[in-house]
C-alpha cells in the first residue's frame, strides 16, 4: 500500500471552525509561481501538466489535508480532513472574457488560477 500524502495548511480561526462544522466544505488556494509545484503536477522543467483529453491543469493529488490555526508558537490546534477531490481553475476576466494574467514579484507574466479542494470526512479533530 502505498503511503498517504498529506498538504499542510494554515487557516484563520473562523474558517477552521467552519470545517469542524461541517459547513465549510471547499478550500481554496491561489496557485502562484511560488507554490505552484505544491498545487500542480510539474515536469522536469517546472512546466504545469495538462490532462491530454481535457487540457485541464493536474493537481498534485493529496489523501489529507492537515489544517492549522492559531499562532505561530507553541501548540496549534490541528485537523485532519480527507480530500474527496481538487480542481484547478483558471481565472477569467468577466468583461473580457478573457483569462486573467498576473505578474510576479520579477515581473514575469503568469495565468491567474486557484485551486480548489473539496473537503471529506474529519479524520482527526482537536
Amino acid at each position: 500500500m502505498s503511503k498517504k500524502k498529506n498538504l499542510t495548511l494554515s487557516i484563520k480561526q473562523v474558517y477552521f471552525d467552519e470545517i469542524l462544522a461541517g459547513t465549510k466544505k471547499i478550500e481554496t488556494r491561489e496557485i502562484r509561481p511560488k507554490n505552484v509545484h505544491r498545487y500542480c503536477r510539474v515536469d522536469e522543467e517546472g512546466y504545469v501538466i495538462e490532462d491530454e483529453e481535457t487540457g485541464n491543469i493536474l493537481p498534485v493529488e493529496y489523501d489529507t489535508i492537515t489544517f492549522l490555526t492559531g499562532a505561530y508558537k507553541g501548540t496549534r490546534p490541528r485537523m485532519v480532513v480527507k480530500v474527496e477531490r481538487a480542481d484547478i481553475f483558471l481565472l477569467v476576466d468577466e468583461e473580457t472574457g478573457e483569462l486573467i494574467i498576473l505578474q510576479d514579484e520579477k515581473g514575469k507574466d503568469y495565468y491567474a488560477a486557484i485551486i480548489e479542494y473539496s473537503l471529506g470526512e474529519i479524520i482527526s479533530r482537536p
